[in-house]
């Protein structure tokens, strides 16, 4: 059975802050997909949040970009910001950037992570949702998954995964895109995901077939609407076992609470944390950014789940590791690199303070130059 997994999400109120959503919010985004699975639109579906997001996870036979699954979500996310305004959540509707649905969410505001492929006889699929950061936080991982056999030991010992995996990786910032096959390009790719803010991790394909078995989403919030309006807060969803990564090989990268931008303001680097969807509301400093893992089976289009990957003890040394991470940084203050620098900062107030003294810099003398 060839099926569409959609994650699509947004921010549209926060609760208190920028920490989580309140329940009555999370009930209209229940009761619509409910709706909408009734109507026959999808065939199944999960609502999850992680922080101050809430997350449509849909399955459906539309294939990906669909007008109508989109004009749903985003339809949805329009009622439920009147819920947020009614509430007087933080930031009501801060993702919805236009009043009118043009056919699909691009350039909108909500991101959206969206698959099509193959049903196998056994389809287990993990959805991370992630707050306080920016896509090409999904950058690290992926590549940790599909390309180290220090990660994937599946990349040595299981010859359907031996040859290797091919990533679509996209320029945010010119729009264009290229794809690396790895092994055989491993360093090549590294020069331009090892820059998270511009080039992000799109997708990932079998090298047999054009078959995805990971996705992410892209939406720069920023790029579209010219000015800071948050961070990005991506999703992703990625295929696992049998001839992909198994389950212990996609969350393993998680157990290392790496660095990524976001946090506070959208301005601050810091420790990737994974926590149990009990644990995913930030609140110091906003943070640190956290991720959480849904991990699903799916038959016949049928969302059996969703299990709590990261409630398990084996990842409390990253999460000890990620506030004495966070400790460190918080004591840089405004002082890189806690905090972004200058090329990342320019839809916050940066600009209008440099606008405001350009004329009160000049140039060096001679003498100054020399010394």
């Amino acid at each position: 059975m060839k099926v569409t997994l959609s994650i699509i999400k947004a921010d549209v109120g926060g609760y208190v802050g920028h920490s989580d959503v309140h329940p009555a919010m999370l009930n209209r985004a229940r009761e619509a997909l409910a709706e909408a699975k009734e109507k026959g639109l999808i065939i199944d579906y999960c609502q999850a949040k992680c922080g101050d997001d809430i997350a449509l996870i849909m399955t459906h036979t539309k294939g990906p970009d669909n007008e109508d699954i989109h004009r749903f979500a985003w339809d949805t996310f329009k009622s439920i910001t009147e819920i947020a305004k009614e509430l007087g959540q933080y930031g009501a509707g801060q993702d919805i950037l236009t009043d009118a649905f043009s056919g699909n969410l691009r350039g909108m505001g909500p991101g959206f992570a969206e698959m099509e492929f193959e049903e196998r006889k056994s389809e287990p699929v993990i959805c991370f949702l992630a707050d306080k950061t920016e896509p090409g936080s999904w950058n690290f991982p992926l590549y940790k998954m599909f390309a180290d056999p220090f990660n994937t030991a599946g990349l040595v010992i299981d010859p359907t995964m031996h040859d290797g995996f091919r990533f679509e990786v996209h320029d945010l910032i010119e729009e264009k895109k290229i794809i690396f096959s790895c092994p055989e390009e491993i360093y090549d790719m590294l020069v331009f995901i090892g820059a998270p803010s511009r080039y992000v991790i799109k997708h990932v394909f079998r090298k047999d077939s054009d078959e995805p078995v990971a996705v992410t989403s892209t939406q720069r919030l920023f790029l579209m609407a010219g000015r800071y309006v948050g961070k990005d807060d991506p999703v992703m969803a990625v295929r696992c076992q049998s001839g992909l990564p198994a389950v212990g090989e996609v969350l393993e990268p998680f157990a290392f609470p790496y660095t990524v931008a976001g946090w506070m303001r959208g301005s601050h680097h810091g420790p990737f944390m994974p926590v149990g969807m009990d644990w995913d509301t930030p609140t110091r400093f906003d943070g640190p950014p956290r991720v959480v893992a849904l991990g699903f089976q799916l038959k016949d289009g049928k969302l059996v789940g969703p299990r709590d990957m990261f409630a398990d003890p084996s990842y409390d040394n990253a999460r000890r590791r990620a506030l004495d991470i966070a400790d460190y940084y918080r004591q840089h203050g405004p002082f890189e690199p806690h905090r972004l620098p200058l090329d990342e900062m320019e839809y916050t107030t940066m600009p209008k303070v440099v606008e405001k003294l350009k004329d009160r810099f000049i140039p060096l003398s001679e003498k100054e130059r020399d010394r």
